[in-house]
């Protein structure tokens, strides 16, 4: 006898071994990141700052601090206590505007009960933001749509811009702030949302980013100096070296960050909370903070 015999056994048991503690393995990396991504990843805010350089600023607003805030998803996966945290970032950084700018509810899977629900107790939490603030409706706010949602904004102090323009005033100067219809569940319409002859420099609010190639071909498009989006969730998974694991309509062309066009600038906000599942992975919830200054 050589030996080979006895020892064929001994070799396939320790490779059956070896199998078996790599997917025990993997399904523990698995089961770990997923605990990351849903419960550690998913809480930690990142706050951004940009200097945003304006061509037509007028000297009140130089230094003028925006923060943003986007697709909040309340609350379905995002919780009240970290709502209330990103209220208290948001109040640590003294903006003189806070823009919302869309995804307060969520369309699915809970339905508009809940939804309804929940924008109010979204709002009771944002109520605590010092800032004055205005906001623009998100494709996932469709689900209750602008008529409702109009007047219960209203009595939380938070202006809803819908196709509408306002002005903001400081030390006799102005800019003008803009809302557009979410292009996706609504009837956008700029030539009510963007002033024809606007005093000052112009902001609009529009929930996905990918509009923008619309705002730029508008015969008021010149007009617009800051567009501010999300929708996107930066992609909200981010696997390193590959694309994003989900993009949806509307927000596939510009995902995240600074773009720069002809006198337009855009910014893309990767939001607050989730959809699909609470997981964010290499894609942290962000709140933006502009300071603006004359270019």
């Amino acid at each position: 006898m050589t030996g080979n015999v006895a020892d064929q056994p001994l070799t396939e048991t320790k490779s059956l071994l070896t199998r078996r503690n790599f997917l025990r393995g993997s399904a523990i990396a698995v089961a770990g990141m997923a605990l990351y991504s849903g419960e550690i990843a998913r809480h930690e805010i990142s706050i951004l700052t940009h200097s945003i350089g304006i061509n037509n600023l007028p000297d009140a607003f130089h230094g003028y601090r925006i923060a943003q805030v986007s697709d909040i998803h309340f609350d379905e996966y995002t919780e009240p206590f970290f709502v209330r945290r990103m209220v208290e970032r948001v109040n640590s950084l003294k903006p003189d505007l806070v823009v919302l700018t869309g995804d307060f509810v969520s369309i699915g899977p809970l339905g508009r009960d809940f939804a309804y629900g929940a924008i109010f107790r979204c709002l009771e939490i944002l109520r605590g933001i010092d800032a004055p603030r205005a906001a623009c409706m998100g494709n996932h706010d469709s689900i209750l749509g602008a008529p409702l949602l109009h007047p219960i904004f209203a009595s939380y102090d938070v202006p809803l811009l819908m196709n509408q323009h306002c002005p903001i005033e400081r030390d006799g100067q102005r800019m003008w702030l803009c809302g557009v219809g979410d292009f996706l569940t609504e009837v956008p319409d700029l030539d009510l949302t963007v002033p024809a002859a606007p005093d000052g420099p112009v902001l609009l609010m529009c929930h996905a980013p990918d509009y923008a190639d619309v705002v730029v071909a508008h015969p008021r498009g010149h007009l617009v100096d800051l567009m501010l989006s999300g929708h996107t969730h930066g992609g909200q998974v981010r696997i390193p070296f590959l694309p994003p694991v989900r993009l949806p309509d509307g927000g596939q062309k510009y995902v995240e960050g600074l773009f720069r066009f002809k006198q337009m600038q855009l910014y893309v906000n990767k939001g607050i909370g989730t959809m699909g599942l609470p997981f964010r992975l290499n894609c942290p919830p962000e709140i933006t903070l502009f300071r603006l200054q004359r270019a």
